[in-house]
């Protein structure tokens, strides 16, 4: 498959990103920017979404990074456009963090870390146990990997064989206060998820032909984990691999500076 078009989504992606948190005022620029590569072939190359009512659930655990969502449901057509502009505002239809009756597409509400992937392996067990082909992507943040709950989820998935389960990783290595192996150190990673009894794939989280391999390889009748490696801020420079942008609002010169480079 050409991806030159989902790397045009992706881009597409960013600046919404960008005008969705310049007009709001609000954080977690870094965090959605590190999973656009990821949101744009997931959705362009990846997801079933016709019939709507047979879908492929896709699921953003770390739903701080909401705005990568919104964007990417918007630009698919799924989302009325226009609610962006309501994007964490007074008596707006989209807030910072997923409420799943908000949108068409938010598939769960979330915001306190770990929940998304096990209500997701809940969803995969249904499907199941319905005989149906459906599949549950979901994607978790590297700093999530801390809850004790991510864990329980990654030990029970093989037990009951979610081989319609992929998870994704969006390793950028930068959570709230600092890198995660200063905080509480998750490593090995690859390891870990492999002892548990799932099929490990790493690959480059801002490499859309790479993402798109890891996404569609055939299963082998495990759940899946894709570690994606990842750049918080990703696509604007002076916003990459930057702690302060977990937080930092966007303004008027960031904004116009950030469009210029995403143009």
């Amino acid at each position: 498959m050409n991806t030159t078009g989902i790397s045009d989504t992706a881009r597409r992606i960013r600046r919404e990103i960008i005008e969705m948190a310049y007009r709001s005022g609000g954080p977690h620029v870094g965090s959605a920017l590190s999973c656009a590569d990821i949101m744009a072939t997931l959705y362009d190359g990846v997801l079933r979404l016709e019939p709507w009512e047979q879908r492929d659930i896709f699921i953003l655990s770390k739903a701080h990074a909401a705005m990568s969502l919104y964007a990417a449901l918007a630009i698919k057509g799924i989302l009325d456009a226009k609610s962006l502009e309501s994007y964490c505002r007074d008596r707006g239809a989209l807030p910072a963090h997923l409420d799943r009756f908000s949108a068409p597409g938010i598939e769960c509400s979330a915001g306190s870390l770990g929940h998304g992937l096990n209500i997701g392996l809940g969803m995969a067990y249904g499907f199941n146990r319905q005989r149906c082909d459906r599949r549950v992507f979901i994607l978790i943040g590297d700093g999530e990997s801390q809850e004790g709950s991510v864990w329980e989820g990654a030990l029970f998935a093989p037990r009951l064989g979610l081989g319609n389960v992929t998870v994704i990783m969006d390793y950028n290595n930068l959570q709230g206060y600092g890198r995660p192996r200063e905080i509480c150190g998750f490593e090995p990673v690859q390891a870990k998820w492999e002892a548990f009894g799932w099929q490990v794939v790493l690959t480059d989280g801002h490499d859309c032909q790479a993402l798109l391999r890891a996404l569609t390889a055939a299963s082998d009748g495990r759940p899946r984990i894709v570690i994606a490696n990842t750049v918080k801020g990703k696509g604007v420079s002076f916003m990459e691999d930057q702690l302060i942008w977990h937080y930092y609002t966007v303004t008027t010169e960031h904004h116009d500076r950030a469009l210029r480079e995403l143009a």
